[in-house]
């Protein structure tokens, strides 16, 4: 059976959403290869015709999640309070299968394969970059990230990964709103 233009492509990016989603929500240990394929409607025979092997999966997986926070949160004409309050929210903490990687995976980054910690590399760049073109408007593409990015960055991950380890609502929105007064 002939397939129309793209459809190979247009199932890699099916299964690439798919794997996105479940990193965040699961973990990298939580990304079954059978699983993911049977939530994409295929078989596990057809992976590697899409993949070389599973760390380029995740990999992938995770520079199109930070793509999508950087659409969802950081969004073109979005300013940093909107950024911030979308990405310091009780709903980024309760769905972490729908907000950032970086806050969702942080963590496990470190014990990972060299083309997933690379792939996370550059989300956590990404990240500190939007930040900083939130911070400084107009300032020239290339410049060194600022300080104030980095440390900003760091206190909205930061504040995420807390607010997702405690058991108390009220508490993780303390956390938060912490986070949020911080901020320039």
């Amino acid at each position: 059976m002939r397939y129309a233009d793209g459809h190979k492509q247009a199932v890699r990016e099916r299964i690439v959403r798919g794997a996105a989603k479940a990193l965040r929500k699961r973990g990298v240990a939580g990304i079954g290869i059978p699983a993911l394929m049977k939530g994409a409607g295929l078989t596990h025979g057809g992976f590697y015709g899409h993949f070389k092997n599973r760390d380029a999966l995740v990999a992938e997986a995770i520079r199109a999640a930070g793509a999508e926070t950087e659409q969802g949160t950081f969004g073109v004409g979005a300013s940093l309070a909107e950024a911030l309050g979308r990405y310091l929210s009780l709903a980024h903490v309760d769905h972490p299968e729908q907000g950032c990687v970086v806050a969702a995976l942080a963590a496990e980054s470190a014990r990972q394969a060299k083309p997933v910690r690379r792939a996370f590399g550059q989300v956590v760049k990404g990240l500190v970059r939007l930040v900083d073109a939130k911070l400084h408007p107009g300032r020239e593409a290339g410049s060194p990230l600022s300080h104030a990015a980095l440390r900003l960055s760091a206190t909205m991950v930061g504040a995420v990964v807390l607010a997702r380890a405690v058991d108390d609502e009220a508490f993780a929105e303390r956390i938060l709103e912490a986070a949020r007064a911080s901020a320039p």
